[in-house]
């Protein structure tokens, strides 16, 4: 079996801690993209709720005729047609 300098020793050990430190990184960088797009698709969830509360509240203020006209019918008779 070969012995190898301390050079050799040396770069092995420093391409180690290079890798190792690579590793690291790009772990921390997976957890940070991760927790982004969690609050990202947060907000947007919050967003359509939003939306979603301030529609329904439109349509509950809305009067029968309102409603009929804004579904694209016409009242006729005291009926949506």
């Amino acid at each position: 079996m070969p012995v190898l300098s301390i050079g050799a020793w040396l770069r092995i050990g420093a391409a180690l801690a290079v890798l190792a430190v690579l590793g690291w990184s790009h772990a921390a960088a997976y957890r940070a993209g991760a927790a982004s797009e969690r609050r990202a698709a947060l907000e947007r969830s919050i967003d359509l709720l939003r939306e979603r509360n301030a529609t329904d509240e439109k349509i509950r203020s809305m009067s029968d005729a309102d409603l009929c006209h804004a579904l694209g019918g016409r009242m006729q008779d005291g009926a949506c047609r």
